[in-house]
Parts: C-alpha cells; sequence; structure tokens
C-alpha cells in the first residue's frame, strides 16, 4: 500500500521536546510517479492528520513532491480548504499572480526581511501561512522560522522588566507611507494598495477597523496602530508567545520616509530600550531554523506559534505565499 506522505530529516532541524522543528514530510513508497491530483487529493483526505501535525510542530515542510508552478502551490493551498485573508493593512509590497497566491515581500534581494509574526502590527492577521519555492535561490535567500513562545521564555527569563512593561503597555506602531507603492523598501506598500481603494475616504473606513488612526500629509500618510498586545496568549497551546514585530519594526522599518527607531514604542508611547531589542535580535537568530530552499518547497507555518523572515540573496528567487484565516 503507498504513503503519499512519510517523515523525514533534514540537517538543519532542530528538537524542542523530542520533536522536529521544522517537521518535514516527503512521498512515501509506491508514489514514484505521484501527481498533483494524487497530492491535492491526499490533502484533502488527510486534512485533520495534516492539521494535528502543523499545530503540534509549528512548522510543516513539503518537499519532493510535483508541486511546479504557482497554479499548482494555488491547487494545494486550496486542498486545505483554509479561507483565505485578504492582505489588508500589511507592510510589504506584493502582487498577485494567479487565484490566492501572491509574491511574498518583493523587498530587494540585498535586504534583510526582520523576524516577524505576519501582520502582527493589525488586528486581524492570518492563522496559517504558505510559502512556496518556484525558483531556488542562487545564492542565501532562507527563510529562517523561530518558535514564538521559546523567545517569549528566553526574553522573560533575562529580561523580567521589560517584558512585564511590554505584557502591561503593549506596543504602538507608527509607519508613514506614499500614495504608491516603493518596491526598493521592505515596507514600501502605498496606502492605496495598503487599504486596497484609491479613495481617501474608503482608506479612512478601513483603517479605523483596524483600529489604525491616520493623519494625512502631502504626498502620503501617517498611520498610527496601537497600542496594540505584544505578547498573546495562544489558547489551543495553552502558552505565551512572543507575537509582534517589535524586532522587524526596531531594525527593518527603514526607508525614505520612516525612521525605524521611531517606528515602534511601548504602548504608552515610550521610547524602547536599543540593548534589548537586539538582544532579543539574538535570541531570534540563536533559535531559528533556516532551511535552505529547494525548488517546489511548500512550507505551512501557524502564525500563532512561528516567528519568519528573509535573508539576503543572489538572484534569482521567486517564493510565493498565501495567507489564511
Amino acid at each position: 500500500m503507498s504513503q503519499t506522505f512519510i517523515e523525514s530529516s533534514i540537517p538543519h532541524q532542530k528538537l524542542y521536546d523530542g520533536a522536529p522543528f521544522p517537521l518535514v514530510l516527503t512521498p512515501g513508497k509506491g508514489v514514484e510517479n505521484l501527481t498533483l491530483t494524487h497530492l491535492t487529493q491526499s490533502i484533502k483526505v488527510q486534512k485533520p492528520w495534516l492539521q494535528s501535525l502543523l499545530h503540534t510542530a509549528g512548522a510543516v515542510l513539503l518537499r519532493d513532491f510535483p508541486v511546479i508552478a504557482a497554479s499548482d502551490f494555488n491547487d494545494v493551498v486550496e486542498a486545505f480548504g483554509l479561507p483565505e485573508l485578504p492582505y489588508v493593512g500589511g507592510a510589504a509590497p506584493r502582487t498577485n499572480v494567479v487565484g490566492r497566491v501572491f509574491t511574498a515581500n518583493e523587498a530587494p534581494p540585498d535586504q534583510k526581511i526582520p523576524f516577524h509574526h505576519e501582520m502582527a502590527q493589525v488586528p486581524e492577521f492570518p492563522s496559517k501561512l504558505f510559502f512556496f519555492c518556484e525558483v531556488e535561490p542562487g545564492r542565501g535567500g532562507e527563510t529562517p522560522i523561530v518558535l514564538s513562545h521559546i523567545v517569549y521564555d528566553r526574553m522573560k527569563t533575562k529580561h523580567p522588566e521589560f517584558v512585564q512593561r511590554l505584557e502591561e503597555h503593549g506596543l504602538m506602531y507608527i509607519r508613514v507611507l506614499g500614495e504608491e507603492d516603493d518596491p526598493s523598501s521592505p515596507i514600501g506598500r502605498g496606502w492605496k494598495s495598503t487599504f486596497l481603494t484609491h479613495d481617501k475616504m474608503t482608506a479612512e473606513k478601513r483603517a479605523a477597523q483596524l483600529g489604525m488612526k491616520l493623519e494625512w500629509t502631502d504626498d502620503g500618510v501617517k498611520t498610527i496602530m496601537g497600542p496594540i498586545p505584544a505578547v498573546k496568549f495562544d489558547e489551543s497551546r495553552q502558552r505565551k508567545v512572543w507575537f509582534n514585530s517589535m524586532v522587524a519594526a526596531y531594525t527593518g522599518w527603514e526607508d525614505a520616509r520612516n525612521d525605524p527607531v521611531k517606528a515602534v514604542t511601548f504602548g504608552d508611547g515610550q521610547p524602547l530600550p536599543a540593548d534589548i531589542i537586539y538582544d532579543c535580535l539574538k535570541i531570534l537568530e540563536d533559535e531559528c531554523v533556516a532551511v535552505p530552499w529547494q525548488k517546489g518547497d511548500v512550507l505551512l507555518l501557524d502564525n500563532w506559534a512561528v516567528l519568519h523572515s528573509r535573508r539576503p540573496f543572489d538572484p534569482p528567487r521567486r517564493v510565493l505565499a498565501s495567507l489564511c484565516k
């Protein structure tokens, strides 16, 4: 009897309480000529099992399956049957490719994208993320991942007063948007594509729905988000998680319009201590796993459990993404 999925191991995995991170699934014996249709049908049939693996591991890598093009990836995402999350309020420039598939952050290849939970700076964020490697990088370009509760535990142990203040006050995020997208910036999404409209009144309504304040300028708008929690309680796993974009904003929200040091503050408006921010960055780097992309890889992330980033790369590289509620 053939098995569509078997658990495999790769050199880059880490073990947490005996469980591999990420979990890696490859085609089983007897499915050497596996088709995309067979794969998507197997996902539909074994969806509860696959979702339980993702819940336990936080990240699942599907490797060596017949996922070649963006349309194949879209079929894989659809097979999981999770509702799509519209990309409203996110900072990254993205382009719709097909169906519910978008480019991942289109920031220039020499730029590093810091660790973050996807859309942690807005109230409605995806619960699941899918990534797909359509063209593997010439060099670099990994998407490092890290378990959020591990980061919280280490920060709580090392900086208890700081974490207590974060839990009490939350964070405030401030970002200045131009009218149009700026592809040279990792946070270069303009206000028109951020709020999916060309109308300022509609933008204000959609911002208000996110709990975001807007201050219009001559050539753009200043967005003020928060205070919102920096630490969340993951009900499904009964643990606290480091659910924020603090390090990403403080170290990476920089372009012609934005000063990263002013991009994030305590929820009461007080500045964050730089030394602790950079210590948190070190913890993230220490705990992360960076698996080199291979063409056809599909990476599933539980956005409640895992932060992700992107390392600089030598082109070519094309990684696509899909966000789910």
